[in-house]
């Protein structure tokens, strides 16, 4: 588990960490995150991550809380002081604290960052790959920015619990014409009857997934077509293969959706393969303490 957590300039132990019970982003979940994987001694695709959270900002008027180099300093030194080899980054920003009230325009509001960082046993997460996952399908019930990566998580995480009651990993949501938009966590893939990994395209519906960008790069590499577009649970349940992206489990083989297995129900030899030269395409942002992925 985390042991610090670094709160508005200061590096405090876990249990003792807190934010004011005014903030906006607990009051009103207005606020936005990122969570960014720890590997083979750096920060993976850091600088998308942390695009893509200036961009979740302003699309909010949130002010950043700094720059994105000194942003980076703070998450450098979270993670070497919990000794995170092998784990995630999580950041949140809100729009600050204030007296409860709707309105945000003319208050001077300081933005409230948050950053913890813990370890994640690769095994567990390379045994769950080598398995496969099940997935659910469920109505899309969220809002119509789904493009901001906001905190406004209560949806998804409904959604997970309805998955775990199920017995699978993930839901995968789908919006009212029938269509996949994402997982609950996860951006959701098939490689369809073309051989061609097909995803949907980005709108508000979805969030720009920074691990699906770079499965674009790794799929070039490899000599694969992608195709953005969208796709039923009944496709997904007779393609050639299925999986998901995300920072916490980069490419993740889906084996069953809805209790029927997809093609034999193993892991297929292309997701394998995504998830293996995966990290081989991302880029890496040291840290300099000189962890390094086991072999």
């Amino acid at each position: 588990m985390a042991r610090f957590v670094y709160v508005n300039g200061q590096y405090r132990r876990y249990h003792e960490a807190g934010v004011h019970v005014e903030d906006r982003g607990f009051q009103f979940g207005d606020a936005v995150y990122e969570v960014i994987e720890v590997a083979g001694g750096g920060l993976v695709d850091a600088e998308r991550h942390l695009a893509r959270l200036e961009r979740s900002l302003n699309e909010l008027q949130i002010e950043a809380p700094m720059s994105r180099q000194a942003l980076l300093l703070v998450i450098a030194e979270t993670v070497r002081r919990n000794r995170v080899r092998e784990g995630l980054v999580y950041m949140q920003v809100s729009r600050g604290a204030a007296k409860r009230d709707f309105l945000f325009s003319g208050k001077s509001l300081e933005p409230t960052l948050v950053c913890l960082a813990r370890p994640l046993s690769r095994a567990s997460r390379e045994a769950s790959a080598d398995k496969g996952i099940s997935v659910i399908s469920l109505p899309d019930i969220r809002w119509g920015r789904c493009d901001i990566k906001t905190v406004m998580l209560l949806p998804a995480a409904l959604a997970k619990e309805e998955a775990l009651k199920a017995g699978a990993s993930e839901a995968w949501l789908v919006d009212r014409d029938g269509f996949v938009t994402e997982g609950a966590s996860s951006n959701a893939w098939i490689v369809n009857a073309q051989g061609e990994l097909q995803t949907r395209s980005l709108s508000n519906d979805l969030l720009p997934g920074v691990t699906r960008r770079t499965l674009f790069d790794v799929a070039q590499s490899l000599g694969f077509q992608v195709k953005e577009a969208a796709f039923t649970i009944a496709d997904a349940k007779n393609a050639r293969e299925a999986f998901n992206t995300s920072a916490s489990g980069t490419v993740m083989p889906v084996v069953k959706i809805d209790g029927k297995n997809v093609s034999d129900g193993l892991p297929g030899t292309i997701s394998r393969k995504l998830r293996e030269v995966f990290h081989e395409h991302a880029a890496l942002y040291p840290l300099g303490y000189g962890f390094h992925r086991p072999k």
